[in-house]
Formats: structure tokens, sequence, C-alpha cells
């Protein structure tokens, strides 16, 4: 039986773990890569006799992760895949600092995660796999921060608004190729994982939007885990998907 390949990074929490979750059914195999392998993960693809690959690897060496994924990928016979998708999901978000505060050190983890990872394994993806004829995906998991400024969040926006932007070069690459990938930059919305708490326990006095985080999740405007990976995935399996390089799940 020919299986759905899918990549994902960032797989061990969150919203990550919720999309590794999903896809561990009957038909997929899945490679995770991660900081940290999870237990449970294991544990559930053995139950449901999905193959699940877990790599730990910290993906501020994204030059690293990439020679390895590429690497990998050629030990594969895409005869015996039906489709194969890479899915950027990895990000950090800085301490919320202004930037004049904010230490270089931590820019250039959020930069390299956020961004240069993602286009580094799609680099890989993409190049290793361009001889393939069966479908090929990228998803890269943005957010709205890349589109629209906030106050003491230079770093997560501007590793956003790049993926955002590196995807829209990314699909006019394979517009003009014979079995071009289709690709898509998208947006999840607000979603109540770590990185909401970070952002609801900011000082007021450094991070200015502090009080609306506070709202969201007083009002109950978060989505799940779990809902948020759904809805991804369920744009990922939509028959236009990647006729919008930049896209939010809520259009």
């Amino acid at each position: 039986m020919q299986l759905h390949l899918y990549i994902l990074t960032g797989a061990s929490r969150g919203m990550g773990l919720a999309i590794a979750e999903q896809l561990l059914k009957a038909g997929n195999s899945l490679l995770c890569i991660s900081r940290h392998t999870n237990p449970n993960l294991a544990n559930f693809a053995q139950q449901e006799g999905v193959p699940l690959i877990q790599w730990t690897h910290d993906l501020a060496d994204g030059v690293g992760a990439s020679e390895r994924l590429k690497t990998w990928l050629q030990t594969l016979n895409p005869s015996q895949l039906a489709s194969v998708s890479l899915i950027n999901n990895a990000g950090v978000i800085p301490p919320i600092l202004q930037l004049g505060q904010s230490r270089p050190a931590d820019l250039a983890q959020a930069l390299r995660v956020g961004l240069e990872a993602p286009m580094a394994l799609c680099a890989a993806f993409l190049g290793t796999t361009s001889h393939w004829s069966i479908p090929r995906k990228v998803l890269n998991i943005s957010s709205g921060l890349g589109r629209y400024p906030m106050a003491s969040q230079a770093g997560y926006c501007a590793a956003k608004a790049g993926m955002d932007h590196f995807t829209r070069c990314m699909a006019l690459d394979e517009a003009l190729q014979t079995h071009g990938a289709k690709v898509c930059s998208l947006a999840p919305g607000v979603i109540d994982t770590d990185m909401q708490v970070q952002l609801r326990g900011a000082s007021g006095e450094s991070f200015p939007d502090q009080s609306k985080f506070l709202q969201l999740k007083a009002n109950g405007q978060l989505s799940s885990p779990a809902q948020a990976a759904t809805q991804v995935l369920r744009y990922l399996a939509r028959p236009d998907f990647g006729d919008k390089p930049v896209a939010d799940v809520r259009d």
C-alpha cells in the first residue's frame, strides 16, 4: 500500500503535537523533527500501527536539519508513496521586550528557528524530491503577527513575515516546474498554547498589547491545539491548497 508521508517540525507539544496525533492514522507515515521526542506519541503510533520516526534536532541548526532531511529523503522510493508533505510548524518567541532592550542572541535564535530552518528545510525537501511525480506539498505555519506589527514582538513578527514572503517566492519557483509542489504559508488563528501563556504573563510596561491577550483568554476566544490542528489539516487537504501562497484558516 502506498502511504502519505508527512514531515513535521515542532511536534513534541502544543499544536504540533496535536497535528502529529491527528496524522497517526491508517495510510499515513510520519517523520517528526523536534528538540525532544514524545513517548506518548510513539505509544499512540504503535497502537495505531502507523510508521513513526522521531528525530531529536534543535532547529536553531537549520543547516544540519536540512542536510539530515536531504540524506534521508534520498533513501526513499517515491513509487511506494502516494504523496509527501512538509509541515514547518516549529517556532520560538523571544523574550517580550522592545527591540532596543532585546539581546541579539535571543533575536538570532528566533530567526534561526522561525525563518532560517524552515527555508533550509524547504530547500532540501523541494530539491531532493524535484524529480518525484507524486503530489508534493509544503505547509508553513505562519501567524497573523507576520502580517500585522506588534510592539515588543519584532523578532517573532520578522520571522513570520519572512516566512510569508519566502513562501510567495517559493510558489513562483514551483509554478515553473513540471511537477511543482503546492505551497502555502498559513496563519492558524489564535491558539491556547505555551506561547499564549508567555504573552499573557509579559510585563504590561514592556508589552502594551498584553491586555488583548488576557481578554482573548477570559472571553474563551482561543482555539485549543486540537481544534487548530483540525483546521490546519483540513486546509492542507483542500483541493485548492496552494492557490494562495499566503492564507489564513479563517479565510
